[in-house]
């Protein structure tokens, strides 16, 4: 490796030798790339042995890209770090299990479009629909697909959540970015729903889909008081509709509690997904939660 005190040697052989310390890095970067499918392929033998897994884990990934975002230091920029890592992971994935991506693009298809491909790249497929329903159904449809969509689902979309009621139906597994920042390139928050993980699902924050008699004043403020966020509300055929999201460490129990106090009336009440929870970086901080 080139000494950093190189002030008395020629310009042109510090250029040379620097770039030969490039190219033995790009050579090891490559073969640890290749280690790490090796691995990978025998990952897929155990599986096979177990009778099979889900090749998505998003709270490992989460997990992943918070200690990527905490000892990240230097000159390259933490988004160009945050989306080769995320290309690495959901291709290893892809070869894996080979899935697409179903978008909704009814928001605009460029915003979404670069969501889709900083999170997964451009080996996994990207399959556009028009509105949240759309994905939701074609995720239903098929084996092993995923979907992404904005989280209010877009303006006219309605009450979306309702068609993750069910055991069988898809779920949220994700809330992206998982580390959120100012001027993120892909800093859209967005949904990823698909079938149900079970033993691979990240469980930090539980959403609920709420059907309520009526609407009180008090409603949001009760809810917030006891930690429960609406993320979206529309009318349905029972009245009305909440889409709520609430810490694993409260769960359900103060769900029902709150909409309890608020005298929502008569509540049905259907566990929809969850995700890890949302944690902020800062360039001078520490990864911090999202109150």
């Amino acid at each position: 490796m080139v000494s950093v005190n190189d002030a008395d040697k020629d310009p042109l052989k510090i250029l040379g030798e620097l770039r030969v310390d490039i190219d033995r890095i790009d050579s090891d970067i490559h073969a640890l790339l290749m280690e790490r499918g090796e691995i990978i392929d025998r990952l897929i033998g155990v599986k096979a042995r177990m009778g099979g897994g889900s090749a998505f884990c998003p709270g490992r990934e989460a997990e992943m890209m918070r200690r990527l975002a905490e000892r990240h230091r230097g000159l390259l920029p933490l988004d160009t770090i945050e989306g080769i890592w995320r290309i690495i992971i959901a291709t290893f994935t892809y070869v894996q299990s080979n899935y697409s991506v179903h978008a909704d693009i009814a928001g605009g298809d460029a915003s979404m479009r670069d969501s889709v491909r900083f999170h997964f790249g451009f080996t996994v497929p990207y399959v556009t629909h028009h509105g949240a329903a759309g994905v939701i159904d074609a995720v239903a449809k098929a084996d092993g697909d995923l979907g992404m969509f904005r989280i209010d689902g877009g303006a006219t979309a309605g009450a979306w959540w309702t068609r993750l009621e069910g055991a069988d139906t898809p779920k949220i597994i994700a809330r992206l970015p998982f580390v959120e920042r100012p001027d993120h390139p892909a800093g859209m928050p967005v949904f990823v729903v698909a079938k149900p993980l079970f033993e691979a699902a990240a469980r930090e924050i539980l959403l609920f889909s709420a059907q309520l008699e009526r609407w009180r004043d008090g409603l949001p403020s009760t809810l917030a008081a006891a930690g429960v966020d609406i993320i979206g509300n529309a009318a349905d055929q029972y009245g009305l509709s909440l889409l709520l999201a609430v810490p694993a460490r409260l769960g359900e129990a103060a769900v029902k509690a709150a909409l309890h106090t608020a005298h929502a009336g008569h509540v049905r009440l259907h566990e929809v997904g969850s995700h890890a929870a949302r944690f902020a970086f800062h360039r001078t901080d520490a990864l911090k939660p999202v109150v």
